[in-house]
């Protein structure tokens, strides 16, 4: 059985014993592979700001690489929520560079996942005149400052 097909299971079984009903397909991304949950009881799994996704995501990978240790990492989902998250949040950044520009002032986005803040970098990449920074430390939500200037 492959890694993938495994993490189906997995999340097909402990969504299973909560009684959720799902159809889970398994779709391959830029980022591996992502397991989207397709069901009518979405707002329950997706949880408040996708908690409930990253929860599921970090059990299912924690006992995927028990069985599959070389196994990539595998996202989940939920009718498409951290899709739609991420086209708004790229949407949001971009339009704070263009605040920062033209303004010269330095912003601070909200706090955001490691996941998140790689979006943001990444977003910004190709953006000129701003440059994003992330702050040292082990916290695991941060807040990302884009900054005038060129990229160093």
């Amino acid at each position: 059985m492959k890694a993938e097909e495994a993490a189906k299971k997995i999340l097909d079984t402990m969504l299973g014993h909560l009684d959720f009903p799902v159809k889970i397909e398994i779709q391959e991304t830029d980022d591996g592979p992502c397991l989207q949950i397709l069901t009518s009881e979405s707002r329950h799994l997706i949880g408040k700001d996708g908690e409930r996704l990253d929860d599921l995501q970090y059990l299912v990978n924690r006992i995927l690489k028990k069985h599959f240790p070389k196994a990539r990492r595998v996202r989940i989902d939920c009718e498409h929520y951290r899709a739609i998250q991420e086209d708004h949040l790229i949407e949001e950044v971009r339009g704070l560079a263009e605040r920062v520009k033209a303004s010269g002032k330095p912003f601070r986005v909200r706090p955001l996942n490691a996941y998140y803040r790689r979006i943001v970098h990444n977003a910004l990449v190709d953006v000129e005149e701003v440059h994003s920074v992330s702050p040292a430390g082990d916290d695991r939500l941060k807040r990302i400052t884009i900054k005038p200037g060129k990229k160093t």
